[in-house]
C-alpha cells in the first residue's frame, strides 16, 4: 500500500472501533457547507465528519452555519418525548 494511502487508512481506523456516543463528546467547526452536506471537523479529534441533510427540503446554510462556527452534535436517540 503506498504510503499515502496508509496514512488515510490510519487516520480513520478508530472510527469503527469508538464508542458510538463518541461522536458525541467531540466539538466541531464547521468548514464546508453545502444545501445537503455539513462539513465538520473535530476540535480534539481532527477528525472530518460529512453530516448529510435529512430534510432536503430545507437545504442547509452558510447563514445558520458559517464557516468556523464551533458545534457540538446531539444524540437524537436521547430525546424525552413528551
Amino acid at each position: 500500500m503506498p504510503r499515502a494511502a496508509l496514512r488515510r487508512a490510519r487516520r480513520f481506523t478508530h472510527l469503527t472501533t469508538m464508542d458510538n456516543n463518541a461522536i458525541f463528546d467531540e466539538k466541531y467547526r464547521v468548514i464546508a457547507i453545502d444545501e445537503q452536506n455539513l462539513i465538520l471537523r473535530g476540535v480534539r479529534s481532527g477528525e472530518v465528519l460529512t453530516i448529510k441533510n435529512a430534510d432536503p427540503e430545507n437545504p442547509l446554510t452558510a447563514e445558520d452555519y458559517p464557516p468556523g462556527k464551533l458545534i457540538a452534535l446531539n444524540d437524537p436517540s436521547n430525546k424525552t418525548k413528551s
